[in-house]
């Protein structure tokens, strides 16, 4: 190998295609090989067996993302093999080949299977914008990339990352508001992950308009990806979201259900939403206020007339339960006097043109400045001026707009980002962003409330915006298909390390039916975020407005998700640790299983690992479920059916698809009306009989706050093993005394009458058993009768919960 470098030249115009061409110099020093001609330069970087970065650039220094990537590189044993036209590294993962004459890569798996392969065009420049072209695996399908549109299988379509304000978006869109160039490769060989760590304007190519590749490519910027390969799924997001970080725990009334309208004004209209849900004992966490509740739009500030005393306002909705969470977008009013532009020009906090002038566009208020949160100071201004909200007692922020969105729809290029200290023009700044005022509404939750866990919603946001905020899916409509789009974004976002998204139940814009309101929020009981929005200049749209039947079926899937929330909070912790989402696309699962990708199947999901979601239009009242491998019983009826087939599902709108994958476990407990009241004292844990068994989690802290980062937390891992008809308890963990004194453990699909604890014989009780209310038969003819299902006899077995270890014995 030579020691000599050359240089690289500096011209990057071409109307034609570029190639990297000959590798002339390399080296290899663990983890690092690094090489150039006279045109590039490359630098592979092993971060851990399963991980290898790879940098391309024409530059004379690789040019980095700063916020995205928060891991380092760990310590991996290699071994280089020289051939004579290509060098070979190897990990106890990965092989790694990589061509001299044409800088062509491929990766095998240890055993030698080819994973991913360059296409002989390899990587080449076309002036500033470049590109990797990709072979296509047999039977290669690609999933992921976050917050798009379209098929669960991305095969025949392209893809930009350009982060879009788009009200009313169309189901088949693109782009939309987030970027996540994240994707996954599926094919007989196994599976792969590529995220390519470049902010600016992406195209990601799966085969439109061409059959001899696939391609990614960045307007400008270096190549600069991540190769990830685990032996699943699973693994590969777990790797993914190593990299870019994890969501924090969140607090507990986040998970409960929200109410959101683009305005609730003034304060007695407010008072009178928080009312309804406890009058009809519908329960709720929270209470959104939009840009009404603000002076002429401007953030910082409340409507004097509209909101008189909003800190009393606040404190009346805490009695009765509520958070408050407040609408913040970025555009400050260019209005002399206002103080936050006032000072952000004092401070020189705003975007500016190259010449120093402040940029302007207008929004909600009017003219408006742009605070530059690519900046750290700008991010610590910010956070000390959401006192004003925090002294008012808000819990929580909503920080819309942030793409950043302005009428005209088109922001020049030439406007100037900090980027954290190396000037860059919007171009590379704007995919990033929302991610960063994010950011700021964190760190400014952390800075006004140091012993509450922060809560931000953001509409915008970039690879590792999980770390920040949680995500909705923006301005959606109140349609069948809309609904239905819905679920793969947000099923997509959760295979693209965004656990906690969810979608506006009953659509933002235009008007939903009784059904499809009812049918919405039958799934959004079993999405990760749970929130119901309407828009302005439409009718009401709280759960109770749409009719009696609609108003029933809600308040049954309302209080089906509290009763859940054990394991929906014990999930969440989860995936704090792991990146794993809670609503998982079937592909993560059974990937191999080819039906899991077709148009028919591919909204389903499994929430919380146990429920497998079949979500259906609401106009249907029969539909086609397909049941992966393994033993499923309909949640509602307990009716088992062998897995690996599709069945017909009858679906009336009281009754969403939902089933328990055999052997699986999951809790619940007492209703209550939020997350703050407390419910009865006693765990429900239902165990589903099947051929394969699990594992569950479950996890309580206080929570809010962070005692349980040291230690003040309960956790105990209950196992089922159906070969040895045994259910094990560990001892739970921690410093936190369990707030349940007594479980009740329900035993699906058993034949058993009798377990064994400690040597001692147990008789089980039974009872018929429902999880979801009958409704009120409104009109009396037969024909708009509802169904209602009840498990009959169910057998359970009520102890002490006690937090040693203990086995029950003699399951079958």
């Amino acid at each position: 190998m030579s020691s000599t470098l050359h240089s690289i030249s500096t011209s990057r115009t071409s109307v034609r295609s570029q190639s990297f061409g000959s590798v002339l110099d390399w080296n290899f020093e663990n983890p690092l090989l690094e090489g150039r001609n006279d045109r590039a330069q490359f630098r592979l970087t092993f971060f851990q067996p399963g991980i290898v970065r790879i940098q391309i650039s024409r530059f004379e220094e690789f040019q980095s993302n700063p916020y995205s990537v928060i891991s380092q590189p760990v310590e991996t044993e290699l071994s280089l093999i020289e051939h004579e036209n290509h060098l070979e590294i190897h990990s106890s993962l990965l092989q790694v080949k990589v061509r001299l004459d044409s800088f062509q890569l491929s990766f095998f798996t240890s055993e030698g299977r080819l994973l991913n392969s360059d296409d002989p065009l390899s990587v080449s420049w076309i002036g500033s914008e470049i590109s990797n072209y990709k072979q296509v695996q047999k039977g290669e399908k690609f999933i992921g990339l976050g917050e798009k549109t379209g098929n669960l299988d991305r095969s025949g379509k392209a893809y930009t990352h350009w982060n879009t304000d788009y009200f009313a978006y169309g189901v088949g869109d693109d782009p939309l508001y987030m970027s996540i160039p994240f994707y996954m490769g599926v094919h007989e060989n196994g599976a792969y992950g590529i995220f390519l760590d470049n902010t600016h304007k992406s195209v990601f190519n799966f085969g439109a308009s061409t059959n001899r590749f696939t391609y990614f490519s960045a307007e400008d910027g270096d190549l600069d990806y991540y190769f990830i390969y685990q032996p699943d799924i699973k693994g590969i997001i777990q790797s993914y979201t190593e990299l870019t970080g994890r969501m924090q725990m969140p607090p507990k009334w986040a998970l409960g259900f929200q109410q959101c309208r683009y305005s609730y004004y003034p304060d007695s209209e407010v008072y009178a939403v928080a009312q309804g849900f406890r009058d009809k004992k519908m329960p709720a966490d929270v209470i959104y206020l939009d840009i009404h509740h603000m002076e002429a739009y401007k953030v910082f500030t409340f409507d004097g007339e509209k909101f008189t005393d909003p800190k009393a306002m606040i404190s009346a909705l805490k009695a009765k339960g509520f958070k408050v969470v407040v609408i913040m977008d970025p555009g400050i009013k260019t209005e002399k006097g206002y103080f936050p532009y006032d000072e952000g020009l004092e401070k020189d906090l705003f975007v500016k043109y190259p010449d120093g002038k402040t940029y302007e566009a207008q929004v909600w208020p009017g003219w408006c400045a742009f605070p530059d949160f690519t900046r750290e100071e700008t991010r610590k201004w910010w956070a000390e001026k959401m006192a004003f909200y925090t002294a008012a007692g808000v819990d929580g922020f909503w920080t819309d707009m942030n793409e950043p969105a302005s009428w005209g729809q088109f922001t020049p290029n030439l406007i100037e980002f900090h980027m954290e200290g190396r000037t860059t023009s919007h171009r590379e700044a704007r995919n990033v962003y929302g991610m960063q005022m994010a950011r700021s509404a964190q760190e400014g939750s952390f800075y006004q409330n140091p012993d509450k866990r922060p809560f931000v919603l953001t509409r915008s946001g970039f690879a590792g915006i999980q770390r920040y905020a949680a995500a909705w899916t923006g301005d959606n409509v109140a349609s069948e298909e809309h609904m239905m789009a819905g679920i793969r974004l947000v099923n997509s976002l959760g295979l693209s390390g965004v656990s906690f998204a969810g979608y506006d139940v009953g659509g933002f814009a235009g008007e939903a039916s009784q059904s499809l309101f009812a049918r919405w929020m039958s799934i959004g009981a079993f999405s990760p975020f749970y929130r119901a929005h309407s828009m302005i200049n439409s009718n009401d749209a709280e759960p109770w407005a749409f009719g009696e039947e609609t108003e029933e079926i809600s308040r049954n899937y309302m209080k089906l998700r509290y009763r859940l929330l054990p394991t929906i909070y014990s999930k969440f912790y989860l995936s704090s640790k792991t990146g794993l989402p809670l609503a998982e696309s079937l592909a993560v699962q059974f990937s191999q299983d080819e039906k899991v990708f077709q148009s028919a199947f591919q909204n389903q999901y499994l929430f919380c690992d146990s429920f497998l979601v079949a979500p259906v239009e609401s106009h249907k009242e029969i539909t086609k479920v397909h049941l992966p491998k393994g033993d499923w019983y309909y949640l509602f009826s307990d009716q088992r059916h062998a897995g690996d087939q599709t069945i017909y599902q009858d679906c009336p709108l009281n009754y969403l698809p939902v089933y328990v994958q055999g052997g699986s476990i999951f809790a619940m407990q007492s209703q209550i009306e939020h997350t703050g009241e407390a419910h009865d004292g006693i765990l429900e844990l239902h165990v589903y009989q099947g051929k394969n068994g699990s594992t569950y989690l479950h996890y309580e802290d206080e929570g809010d706050g962070f005692a349980y980062q040291d230690g003040k937390y309960f956790s105990r891992t209950i196992s089922f093993e159906p070969t040895k008809g045994k259910l094990s308890f560990t001892s739970g963990e921690g410093a936190y005394t369990s707030d349940f004194k007594r479980l009740r453990i329900y035993f699906h699909g058993f034949k058993t009458s009798q377990v064994e604890i400690a040597g001692r014989s147990h008789s089980l009780q039974n009872t018929d058993y429902a999880f979801l209310s009958r409704l009120t038969e409104f009109d009396p003819l037969p024909e708009h009768n509802h169904p209602y299902f009840e498990i009959d006899q169910l057998p359970y077995l009520e102890i002490d919960h006690l937090s040693d270890s203990f086995e029950i014995n003699g399951l079958s």
